[in-house]
């Protein structure tokens, strides 16, 4: 930070590129370049001995498998060096506990991308009001919508630049993730009240001054349907295909429609999130939610063969519904755009919050009548009202009075994976 109360800041946007077939061609086999790159390294960090798991014999070796691997040339040079980057990162994590091992990548499951880590090869000009221009090193001149200011031209300097991007394929196409470093004042304290949220499925998000956001479905009617019936077309032919055998082009094709489907659903979703978590920021000045374990909220009640669950195929339901919502995202919007308007999020245990009244402080069994129902049992007080509503209510009571989780919400905590055994005594 600078003495005229300046931060630097790092940011991500998303722009959807619009890509010759030709050129999309050519994104392919880069991104199929990458992934291979990948799974040579994995190959070569399992046969090679501890002590010459480096990042100088990584280097030399995947400057080798360029020049004896003749597709791999397709791959620039700097992108190369980023999925090494990438993958030894990716074992650094996993020493430090925050996420799984690296392993092979399939060519059907995997997400193609492709790294171009200098910002300055991009070369980006605005032609359009909607639509810029970017250069894609083995590519060529490409075009991506302009859905956001982004420092270029003259608007660049040393504080305000694109510092490096990266391509992502999904069902819906191509797209751009660039990384761009602003310059930008420290924001005041947000004088915005307080406010609690409860999550939920009924009534996606209930604040505790009674006001409420929800949706309808993500996909209309129509396209429920199709996607039902695709599902039911890729199971018919999962299950006449030999163990073993190859999967079809034909199921291969409806598993893509099925995913396209899929991703506009989430797209539709990650835009309301966005929206709606705009206005929350934009209105309150702290914001408190409950600190949920949605891992352990969506786990299968399939059980075993000697204990088999009970009600599987509503839990599974409720599952899908849980996922649906993606209430960590929406945490991860509130949390940095809280940030950016000087505003503060916390988390609070989440125990009873939807069984205790807010209005006398009691938690009695059988308050919660129906979903939307809550009546107090307690004979001295009796209050009823909305139940998500008493919920978002007791959970600004528990950050009212010295409940709030420690450390802050949207900090990562560092934690060392089981039987793994930390970076330093490697």
């Amino acid at each position: 930070m600078s003495e005229r109360g300046l931060e630097t800041r790092q940011f991500g946007h998303r722009a959807r590129l619009a890509l010759s077939p030709a050129l999309a061609l050519k994104a392919d086999d880069q991104a199929h370049a990458a992934r291979t790159m990948w799974n040579l390294l994995h190959a070569w960090w399992q046969m090679m001995p501890k002590e010459k798991r480096t990042l100088a014999n990584a280097d030399a070796a995947i400057r080798q498998a360029r020049q004896d691997i003749d597709f791999l040339a397709v791959l620039p040079a700097q992108a190369a060096q980023a999925v090494l980057k990438t993958y030894f990162q990716a074992w650094k994590s996993c020493w430090a506990g925050r996420a799984d091992a690296p392993n092979f990548k399939a060519r059907f499951r995997s997400t193609l991308t492709v790294d171009v880590p200098q910002g300055r090869d991009l070369n980006i000009v605005r032609v359009h009001r909607r639509w810029g221009m970017a250069n894609l090193p083995k590519i060529g001149r490409v075009r991506f919508r302009w859905t956001k200011d982004l420092p270029v031209g003259k608007h660049a300097d040393k504080d305000n630049r694109i510092t490096g991007a990266r391509l992502v394929k999904d069902p819906l196409g191509w797209h751009i993730a660039f990384r761009v470093q602003s310059l930008e004042p420290v924001p005041e304290p947000h004088q915005g009240p307080e406010t609690g949220i409860d999550v939920g499925i009924t009534v996606p998000l209930a604040l505790s001054d009674g006001e409420t956001y929800g949706h309808g479905a993500w996909l209309t009617a129509r396209e429920q349907a199709r996607l039902l019936g695709l599902e039911q077309r890729a199971a018919r032919r999962k299950k006449h295909r030999k163990p073993g055998e190859r999967t079809s082009r034909r199921l291969h094709h409806t598993y893509d429609q099925i995913a396209g489907l899929r991703a506009k659903a989430k797209r539709r979703a990650s835009d309301w999130q966005h929206k709606t978590t705009t206005k929350i920021a934009d209105t309150y000045g702290t914001v408190v939610v409950e600190a949920l374990t949605i891992t352990n909220m969506v786990k299968s009640a399939k059980g075993t063969v000697d204990q088999p669950g009970k009600n599987v195929a509503q839990k599974s339901g409720l599952n899908r519904s849980v996922s649906g919502e993606a209430w960590g995202r929406t945490v991860t919007m509130l949390t940095y755009k809280l940030a950016r308007r000087g505003g503060t999020l916390a988390k609070v245990p989440a125990p009873n919050t939807s069984r205790r009244c807010s209005a006398c402080g009691f938690t009695t069994p059988g308050s919660r009548e129906t979903q939307a129902l809550f009546v107090c049992k307690n004979p001295d007080c009796g209050w009823s009202g909305n139940a998500d509503h008493n919920a978002a209510r007791n959970i600004l009571h528990l950050y009212r009075t010295g409940h709030a989780l420690i450390p802050a919400a949207g900090r990562a905590v560092a934690r060392r994976a089981r039987r793994v055994k930390p970076a330093t005594a490697r």
